[in-house]
Formats: C-alpha cells, structure tokens, sequence
C-alpha cells in the first residue's frame, strides 16, 4: 500500500505545528505494507494524506488517485487573532474541506468543530501525538540553553513557545512578564507568517518596550534545550485544535499552567493547572509550590500519546480506506 503525505513544509512553513506532526507520523508509521513517501509527484498512490492544504496541496489533490484524507490541524476558530483577514480566509475552509475523501480530526473538539462546519463528513478522531524518546529532559541542555541566555540556575524560567500573535496570548504573556519581574520569561517561536500575522508591528512595538527579564529567542534548532532550560511552562493560548507544545511540555517533565479554554480542559484534564484571568495566572505562576508537585506525573500522562501508537492508528486508517 502507497501513502503519500502532502505537506507544504517549505520556507517558515516548515517551523508550524502541522509540519512538526506530519514529520513525526511519516517516521513512526509501521514497516510492512505501507510504503510512505513525502510529497510525491506520482498518481498511482493508495492514500494521500494531507497536513496543509496550500495551492501545492490543493494542485495536487486534483490528480491523485488516492484516497484523498486531510487532518485538520486547524479550523477557522484558530485562525481569528493568528492571521491577518482571517475572515475571508475562514470562508474558504468549508469548500476546501468539502474536497477531502475523509478528514482526521486531533481532538473531540475538533471534530465536533468539523461536524458542525460540514454535517456529515466522514471524520476519525487521532489525537497529536509526541516523541517521548526525544522529549525528555537532559540536564546537558538545561545548562546550554540557561548559559546562552545569561540565566543562573537559582533563577526560575516561565517558558511559552508558539508564534507571536494575539490568538496564542502573547498580549497576556508580556502583562504577566512585567507583574512578575523576578522571573525569567522566555518566548521560542517568531512569526512565520511574516507581516501577514494579525498584529504583527504592534507586537514588534510591544516587544521593544520590556524589560531584561523579558527572552524572545525565535526559532531555536533544538527545541528540547528550551524544555530542559524552563521550570514552568506557560500557555496563554485563546484557541486550539489540540496543543501540541502542551504535550512536548508534559513529555519533558514540566509542569504546565495554561488557559482554561474548553479545548485544553476536555484534553488534559487534571494533568494541568489553569488559569482564568491575568490575577489567576499571576496567583498561580507565584506560587511555586502549587504547580511543582504537577511536574512529578507530567511525562508519564503522555503515554498514551506515544507517538508510535499515533503512527498505529494512522496505519489502520490507511488500512480501512484503501479497501481490500
């Protein structure tokens, strides 16, 4: 069996989350009988799977003669706040979807966020999943990163990582930076969107203005230095389909405070501490003590989202709709 997956990772592209998820499926898919390629130009496959739907993507669902399956790693809902005219981009979602033999959704959220938008679509539900070979912690890069950025060992880093836009709480992330300033806080992301991110001079404006306790690193080529070098890390995220950094953060052994939007409470539970509103989140990420303890059971709250388990159902998938 020939599967093809279709992701437009090129130039910033390659640094979203989509990407990061696809590339990590494509590795960990079961030997066997499936025969994976990563955007293939050829026809003759069983199942094409598509992370993007860009007009590569879009060009090449035209001819395929696959089974054409999409995982909508995004619905219109995270779009408001992340990218500029995100109204006239979020029509188009519905006609694009349309266009799909059969879409992978990465949460219960989200698929009932895909069932409302197209009733009756074929969907399977496949959360993210993360690499927990790779995601853990090591105290090598904990030092490497802290010494990179001028940070001692006693003092206590607040890591976010995400693209700098209003949709992922960076507004929320520089207020709480400046009421608490005995702590570090770091930002590892940028703007892959470029001057198309919603807000994207007024966020440079604001970032000019903070103060040394204050790191915005950019993209960093190993991100597990970040996940080893942060005590706590924070996500102030307004909307998601899933929270891959969440998982990341958990599989590295760190205690999260996030959002309390509906998303992340229905997919993480009790796992994570949340916050309300900016006294919340203050409350919280002071009182040390409170969210320490969460740390010890982060890692192993993310077996189940082995990504080698992941990459199994996605298989079976496969499996079920090239037929016999």
């Amino acid at each position: 069996m020939r599967v093809n997956f279709i992701v437009e990772d090129f130039l910033v592209f390659k640094y979203i989350g989509c990407s990061t998820v696809a590339k990590m499926i494509y590795r960990n898919l079961p030997g066997g009988d499936i025969q994976a390629s990563w955007n293939s130009p050829r026809r003759d496959v069983d199942v094409a799977h598509f992370h993007t739907f860009g007009p590569l993507a879009l060009l090449y669902r035209t001819y395929t003669k696959g089974v054409r399956l999409l995982t909508a790693h995004s619905t219109p809902h995270t779009n408001v706040g992340n990218i500029a005219s995100s109204g006239l981009v979020n029509r188009l979602y519905p006609p694009i979807y349309r266009g799909f033999d059969h879409i992978i959704t990465v949460s219960d959220p989200c698929d009932r966020d895909v069932r409302a938008m197209l009733p009756g679509i074929p969907t399977t539900m496949i959360p993210n999943g993360v690499d927990r070979a790779f995601f853990q912690r090591s105290e090598a890069k904990r030092r490497a990163f802290r010494a990179a950025l001028g940070v001692d060992e006693d003092e206590t880093v607040v890591l976010t990582v995400g693209q700098q836009t209003p949709r992922k709480g960076i507004y929320d992330f520089l207020d709480l930076a400046e009421r608490v300033p005995d702590l570090i806080w770091v930002w590892v992301g940028g703007f892959p969107y470029g001057p198309l991110s919603q807000d994207y001079l007024r966020i440079r404006r604001e970032k000019k203005k903070t103060h040394e306790n204050v790191i915005f690193t950019g993209f960093i080529p190993d991100i597990m230095e970040a996940y080893s070098g942060a005590d706590l890390f924070f996500m102030p995220s307004h909307a998601e389909t899933f929270g891959l950094v969440i998982l990341e953060a958990l599989a590295s052994g760190l205690p999260v405070l996030a959002r309390g939007i509906p998303e992340f409470r229905e997919i993480f539970g009790d796992t994570i501490a949340f916050f309300e509103g900016l006294d919340d989140a203050q409350d919280l990420v002071q009182s040390r003590e409170r969210w320490r303890l969460s740390g010890e059971k982060a890692r192993a709250a993310t077996e189940p989202y082995d990504i080698r388990l992941i990459a199994k159902r996605h298989a079976e998938l496969y499996r079920e709709l090239s037929g016999p």
